[in-house]
């Protein structure tokens, strides 16, 4: 007998019955006919991995507006911001702010969430807090921890001991701020420290790289360099990665044989980048935001993150990972079918990749771990946004969520169009 048979879903080009048992799917079929425990129809839905957050700050999130507004709304404002924030957090106020936003992105489908922790702080307040946020959430949500220099590795004090430490406490990935050390050469050696340590420690890489309209922010070629001479260019993530998008294309061009030949992943931010970079200019301004789509076009992993929600870089925010996926789709010119279900699997797909993720995907034998969206396909569900009416992880239902319902004159208004159908 099934725990639970998900009658009539759209899986690729098929409608299709999804068998669980055990916490794992048994079958996908046609039709099953065996027993179960309960059934739930699909109504040729969309059922879809679990939505995967790549790069989100859980320890500042839910904080906008403490101590004060970013009234520039640059990056440089959001950290001096932050700087002031830091010095009254508390265990309990980051435990309770990540766990209240990590039930927010649950709720929307996002069972795995990479987050960033500052461990430029001798109490690890935050990596600490979340930390225990990590064990509190496990049976609804995986995550992983990156501990990130905020202040940067080279320029604060003990910055590299600090780092290493945090790895011994527990976080899962090495992370980096390279364009916000004192210095270029100071920036190059925070880069070369973080591929030290994370050889060192059997750790993936996860940086922040040249998130600047900086055309001469150049750190990305050095993540390539180290990543080629490692091997570890899987295991090595770029996130932002913003001065791409300013850089030359003669430059441009160049780097990206190096990046193909690396093998890195990238992370975009669309919301965060169009929203903090550009503001030094007047017209035309730049859109901010790294070269996703060329990156995609070469072969390279790209997934997208929220980044920020609701603090000092960003007031606004949900959590679901439709909104970046959205945005990346206008910022980045990503328009064509292809394009716009591309910006889809960066939220899912690609996203297992970046964070390493086994036995991700609807198959036979993997954890029964889905979404059923309220739409056909990939297409319409980022068009209207879609909610995620069905959220299941390892079998049991989590979360389940009514979709409004519209009427004009008596009459209820389907704001799909008949005969849509995903292209490949």
């Amino acid at each position: 007998m099934y725990q639970l048979i998900l009658r009539g879903a759209r899986l690729g080009d098929e409608v299709l019955d999804v068998g669980i048992e055990d916490g794992r799917v048994g079958s996908i079929a046609a039709r099953i006919d065996e027993r179960t425990e309960r059934e739930i129809e699909a109504g040729g839905r969309l059922v879809s991995p679990p939505f995967i957050e790549s790069h989100v700050h859980l320890d500042t999130t839910l904080t906008a507006g403490e101590p004060r507004w970013n009234e520039s709304g640059t990056l440089f404002e959001g950290i001096q911001i932050w700087s002031e924030r830091k010095k009254s957090l508390t265990r309990e106020d980051v435990v309770a702010r990540a766990t209240q936003l990590l039930r927010w992105q649950a709720a929307q489908g996002v069972l795995h969430v990479r987050t960033h922790a500052d461990v430029t702080d001798p109490e690890f307040t935050g990596l600490m807090a979340l930390l225990e946020v990590k064990e509190k959430v496990r049976d609804w949500v995986d995550v992983q921890i990156v501990a990130f220099p905020q202040e940067g590795m080279m320029s604060f004090p003990k910055g590299v001991e600090l780092m290493e430490e945090a790895l011994t406490l527990g976080a899962d990935v090495v992370g980096g701020i390279p364009h916000y050390e004192h210095t270029r050469e100071m920036g190059v050696l925070s880069v070369k420290e973080s591929f030290r340590l994370a050889e060192k420690h059997d750790r993936p890489i996860d940086i922040h790289c040249d998130e600047t309209d900086d055309p001469h922010s150049r750190f990305l070629e050095v993540m390539a360099a180290e990543a080629i001479r490692s091997g570890m260019g899987p295991r090595v993530t770029a996130s932002h990665t913003t001065a791409f998008g300013s850089y030359d294309n003669a430059y441009a061009f160049k780097l990206m044989g190096f990046l193909v030949k690396s093998g890195i992943n990238f992370v975009a931010n669309p919301l965060i980048n169009i929203t903090l970079q550009g503001r030094y200019d007047t017209y035309p301004k730049r859109r901010g935001i790294t070269r996703v789509k060329e990156l995609w076009q070469n072969g390279l992993n790209v997934s997208l993150g929220y980044d920020d929600i609701m603090d000092p870089w960003y007031p606004m925010g949900t959590g679901g990972m439709l909104q970046p996926a959205h945005m990346a789709v206008h910022a980045c010119h990503m328009t064509s079918r292809k394009e716009v279900t591309a910006c889809f699997d960066m939220v899912t797909e690609n996203a297992a990749r970046t964070l390493g993720l086994k036995d991700y995907g609807i198959a036979e034998g993997n954890p029964a771990s889905f979404v059923l969206v309220d739409a056909p396909d990939r297409w319409d569900a980022i068009r209207r946004l879609a909610p995620a009416t069905l959220v299941v992880k390892d079998g049991e239902v989590i979360a389940e969520t009514r979709p409004p319902e519209t009427r004009l004159m008596g009459e209820t208004v389907d704001f799909q169009r008949e005969g849509t159908e995903e292209a490949g």
